[in-house]
């Protein structure tokens, strides 16, 4: 009937919101006979975008990063079949001729209409909107009114309130609590702990804890009764139900929503008494052809405040408009059930999900017998004192597990971990053998898994309380165990079939499977599961997990490292030529390193020699522990954690002239933090006069042999544990390995120096020396195994010197020794064989290698000390003594620190678009010599050049010639772009800067970034008259106001931390209108999606 083609029924969708453009995607997906043309009409002026994120606008202020398609995306799509309207709202609708028309005055007919015209905030009676200081939380309008009056100076240290304590309101006073400008905030809610609809009074407890130790205020169980003003009329505070007041410039209402059907209602369609458009079973209202789907439907007179049943209704109707009558025939058209109200978010910093009918105890007072069918239909709950909102069925109902879980009693598993912020309560049926509901705070690893369980309504197959018990027994986690139809993001309602589909029709990436699916697009909770899901099917599928060092080489680490032995190779440029996948590439950040060391493990030459210093990474570069503020660390060897006074006098002396922030190590070491790259040879020379040597804490190498004190003071020794330590870390000190690898030595059974932590340890007993080995702690700890019992002194070196060389020939790039053993095929008795039975005949070759690269040891600091050419390398800047500070400095407790960084890293891409004066006007400008770069044709080079307030980096790649880029990176706006590597695709030829900081690629011509599009940094031209470098800049002023240092230094908000515990906000200072954010394929939902620490 309708439509400007008369073969297409035209669909008019009113709302270009999540659930409408879930609805449009799906139906042009499924519409594969081209029946339907698509009209549809937003009236913001923003393409649809995810709200559920809507916190992240706060870090970033660029709604292309919400976007749930980007732009392009609409533009590709066939117009004849396609057509959206943004900034323009439907006005009336007539469902007799079926016709809309919008508030600009477009008729536009119609076969079918589909309301999606979403909720607005609800509000208390009282609350007056127009009062300044007064907000709710709803859309991009709401966030940027709110951003606008808090950046007002007046609103400098200023309090905010929150109503509501649900999902809305802690995402709301996480978003407030952010705001530079705020110094407090409250939340004030009806029920006495926060998430009220979603946990039971323990969960909601320790979600509390963790709010109120952020210095969040949390006002339980009151209301407010008014809204005080001052004389001008503006918002002043709020007064309690009780009489008391709280003081406040900025109150949010957040307290639920209020389904938005004044169009229906206005047309003459049927509304529930409580807010809602009534629909059917299949969405359809009470007019004909006109349907409701999203949170202003009303079915079976409830609403959900939900994405997720929303999405499903997205579902079932675009099936049913394109699937019930199809060329192959019929099918049943889909009906609205019950939907999955199951949510995992992180609000206040903390991990909270509920699934299934988690509830359910609140709900049932009296236990039907078995057998016995209870009552169904929903039940509406709400607390005495509570506000009748009824129209948001976003509460649980009765709807999953199996009818003996459903009819009959209940019981509990509970875990209470109070001081992890723990929280764990699984409910299932009296019997134990289904899984009705629950909760989770602090840990929801388990919550897909759970939820498949209630879903499937199937029958378990472990007692329950492993589910309590073995929850953190590092099962599974690549999603084999998981069903097909197991429900992988909820917010899209994305299987784990349907990815698995994906990726045998050719996705070959995360990022892949996201744009064909959405999974992982909308809150972002699903992304780890989904990533390794994604890994394990690419593996399935035969794209093999390659263990080659990296594109350069198709060989492992450990098979290179035979080649480099057995030719003899010394430097990069022989290695790539003999075993590289091209013999003139440079190499990258994971080879580069890798080869180094590599190089190290068996010439140990020194690593700032021309030929080895392009190849290392961060800290090995300069020889210090490079720390958030481009500033280093120091810590000399202290050998076994024994030192003399006038040694500690020293380290104390040396500190404080060079204002260091000291702290002891868990190594029994003293580090010195804070250190200036150009300060860092004098350093050394003072600690090297004084009897001290590098400690070698910033390599892949031994770090420390730490010790008790043994038989030199302890009544209870029973080995010389300190002369052990001493001799084992005097002995391997400076040898380089895959990874790092620690040492610890007991003189007895007591284990005081922790040594069944270690990658060795010894300890003592009465006959000689237990060897353990591959312990370690960090991220993922390993109890030590022993290798050998009651080992004579005399016999422990060459133990170990085998054990250490043998790993260093073997093991992968940065592979601990833990996961070493866990990987090496017969485990500890395969190393038992080889090390002590020597199996494979190779004892006498490792040791007597041992013996040879210790005896190459040399203090690397001294050599620095003792060589003029290599202590040019530490200059801040090649042109100018000057130096500048990379980021503002807070005292704490009395010492020196860099201010926090931001809790989030904002996207930012610095295009040279961004300088106000246009290019032609650039001049070419000396800024260095060309000795200042220390040409040399085994590596590159670079260094750092100041130019006004900006700084930028200057690399020379040999036969490539000369580039440069600013000097920060974007991610964490740190200035250190000149210390990191120089490497090429080995497919293109690009050649990259990799930030030394988090890895992040720069292309050295065109500044984008590589491995992460939410970056980019400006490059620049660079030629050579003479001895001269010259740069292609603009005036120092226009490259200032956009890459200029203290336009980007990270300062801290507040003069000082006024607790130990604080959480001190962090200022990013930099131009307002000069950067833009990149939005790539696959980042629709913004920067942090993927980000596993998501917060909401």
């Amino acid at each position: 009937m309708a439509g400007e083609d008369s073969n297409y029924k035209t669909i008019v969708v009113v709302g270009l919101g999540m659930v409408g453009i879930a609805f449009i995607e799906k139906l042009l997906d499924l519409d594969s006979e081209k029946r339907y043309r698509i009209v549809t009409c937003g009236e913001e002026t923003h393409l649809a975008y995810n709200r559920v994120a809507l916190t992240e606008y706060f870090q970033h202020r660029n709604i292309e990063k919400l976007y749930l398609n980007p732009a392009d995306w609409y533009a590709k799509q066939d117009p004849h079949r396609f057509s959206f309207h943004i900034g323009e709202s439907v006005a009336s609708l007539d469902p007799d001729s079926h016709i809309v028309m919008t508030d600009k005055g477009r008729t536009v007919p119609y076969d079918f209409c589909v309301l999606a015209t979403g909720s607005d905030a609800a509000l208390p009676s009282y609350a007056d909107l127009s009062v300044p200081g007064t907000f709710v939380y709803r859309n991009i309008s709401d966030i940027n009114k709110l951003l606008v009056y808090a950046e007002k100076e007046e609103m400098k240290d200023c309090t905010a309130v929150v109503l509501g304590g649900g999902l809305l309101g802690l995402e709301a006073a996480k978003a407030v609590y952010d705001l530079p400008t705020i110094k407090d905030v409250t939340i004030i809610h009806r029920q006495a702990y926060p998430l009220s609809r979603q946990l039971d009074a323990q969960g909601g407890e320790i979600v509390l804890r963790r709010i109120e130790a952020m210095g969040v205020t949390f006002l339980g169980g009151t209301s407010v009764q008014r809204v005080i003003t001052d004389d001008n009329g503006v918002l002043s505070g709020l007064e309690l139900v009780d009489g008391s007041t709280v003081k406040c410039s900025i109150v949010v209402f957040s307290i639920g929503i209020s389904p938005r059907d004044d169009l229906a209602r206005a047309s003459g369609l049927a509304c529930a008494p409580r807010g809602g458009i009534v629909v059917d079973d299949h969405l359809q209202t009470s007019a004909d052809s006109v349907y409701a789907v999203g949170e202003c439907a009303s079915w079976k007179n409830h609403t959900y405040g939900l994405i997720a049943p929303g999405i499903e209704m997205a579902d079932i109707l675009a099936f049913n408009f394109t699937q019930a009558q199809t060329e192959v025939g019929s099918f049943k058209q889909r009906q609205m059930n019950s939907p999955d109200l199951s949510t995992k978010l992180k609000l206040m910093g903390v991990d909270v999900a509920s699934f299934g009918d988690y509830l359910v105890e609140n709900r049932v007072q009296t236990k039907a017998s078995p057998g016995q069918p209870t009552k169904q239909g929903p039940v509406k709950e709400q607390a005495p004192n509570e506000a009748p909102k009824p129209h948001d069925a976003s509460t649980p109902k009765k709807r999953h597990g199996a009818a003996a879980a459903a009819d009959g009693p209940i019981e509990a598993l509970t875990y209470r971990d109070p001081f992890g912020g723990v929280y764990k309560k699984y409910i299932f049926s009296a019997d134990g053998k289904y899984l009705v509901g629950g909760m989770m705070v602090g840990d929801t690893s388990d919550y897909v898994k759970l939820v498949a369980l209630v879903r499937k309504k199937k029958a378990l197959d472990v007692p329950p309380s492993q589910f309590i018990l073995g929850s953190r027994s590092g099962g599974d986690e690549s999603g084999a165990d998981l069903d097909d139809d197991a429900q992988i993001c909820s917010c899209h309602n994305v299987s784990k079939g349907r990815i698995v589909q994906c990726i045998k029709e050719g996705a070959q990436s995360v990022a892949d499977v996201k744009t064909k699916t959405k999974a992982g697009s909308g809150c972002g909770g699903c992304v780890p599961l989904l990533t390794n899901i994604v890994k394990a099917e690419l593996e399935k599928a035969g794209v093999a997990v390659s263990n080659n060092l990296c594109a350069h080489f198709a060989m492992s680490r450990a098979d290179l490292f035979n080649v480099v032995k057995v030719k003899k190779l010394k430097t990069m440029a022989a290695i790539m030529e003999a075993a590289g996948t091209n013999p003139s590439a440079l190499g990258c950040e994971v080879c580069k390193p890798a080869v180094g060391s590599i190089l190290s493990s068996l010439w140990n030459e020194h690593i700032m020699d021309p030929a080895h210093h392009p190849n290392q990474d961060t800290n090995d570069r300069f020889l210090a522990n490079m720390q958030r503020n481009g500033t280093f660390s120091v810590v000399p060897r202290v050998a076994a954690g024994e030192i003399t006074p006038d040694k500690l006098i020293t380290l104390g002396r040396v500190a404080k002239k060079y204002g260091l922030y000291t702290k002891i190590t868990g190594g029994q070491r003293v580090d010195l933090f804070g250190a200036e790259k150009a300060d860092l040879p004098s350093i050394w020379k003072e600690l090297v006069d004084a009897g001290f040597e590098s400690g070698h804490a910033y390599g892949k190498a031994l770090r420390t042999v730490k010790s008790c004190v043994g038989t030199s003071w302890c009544r209870y020794g029973i080995g010389d544990s300190v002369g052990m330590a001493i001799e084992l870390e005097e002995r391997y000190k400076g040898i380089r390995s895959p990874h790092k690898f620690k040492g610890g030595v007991s003189g007895c059974i007591r284990e005081c120096a922790e040594a069944q932590g270690k990658d060795f340890g010894l300890i003592a007993t009465d006959k000689g020396w237990n060897i353990f080995v591959c312990g370690n702690g960090g991220a993922n700890p390993r109890h030590a195994t022993l290798l050998a019992a009651d080992v004579p002194p005399s016999r422990v070196i060459p133990i170990l010197d085998r054990f250490v060389m043998y790993y260093i020939r073997t093991a992968d790039k940065l592979m601990r020794t833990a996961r070493w053993l866990e990987a090496m095929e017969g485990g500890i008795e395969k190393l038992r064989r080889v090390i002590l039975d020597d199996e494979l005949g190779i004892c006498a070759d490792l040791e007597r290698d041992m013996g040879e690269l210790v005896g190459t040891y040399f203090d690397e600091w001294q050599a620095v000390v003792n060589d003029q050419e290599r202590q040019r390398k530490f200059r801040q800047f090649a042109n100018t003594d000057q130096r500048v500070p990379q980021m503002e400095k807070i005292v704490e407790r009395g010492q020196m620190r860099p201010a926090n960084w931001s809790k989030e890293a904002s996207p930012l891409v610095i295009r040279e678009t961004d300088v106000s004066l246009p290019k032609e006007q650039w001049r070419w400008r000396k800024v260095a010599k060309v000795h200042d770069l220390s040409l040399t044709e085994s590596g590159t080079t670079s260094t750092a050049v100041r130019y006004g307030d900006s700084q930028i980096a200057i690399f020379h790649i040999p036969e490539r010639g000369y580039f440069a880029t600013q000097q920060m990176c974007p991610h964490r706006r740190a200035f250190v772009l000149d210390h990191g590597i120089i490497g090429d695709d080995p497919k293109s030829g690009s050649l990259y800067v990799s930030c030394p900081m988090h890895k992040r690629n720069f292309d050295l011509t065109s500044g984008e970034c590589l491995n992460d599009d939410s970056y980019g940094i400006i490059s620049f031209q660079v030629k050579t008259d003479g001895d001269d470098l010259l740069l292609l800049l603009p005036e120092e002023h226009e490259l200032d106001s956009v890459i200029g240092t203290s336009k980007w230094m990270v300062r801290q908000a507040t003069a000082e931390l006024e607790q130990r515990s604080a959480d001190a906000a962090v200022e990013i200072v930099g131009p307002s209108d000069a950067v833009t954010t990149a939005a790539g394929e696959g980042q629709a939902c913004g920067g942090s999606c993927n980000d596993p620490k998501l917060e909401w």
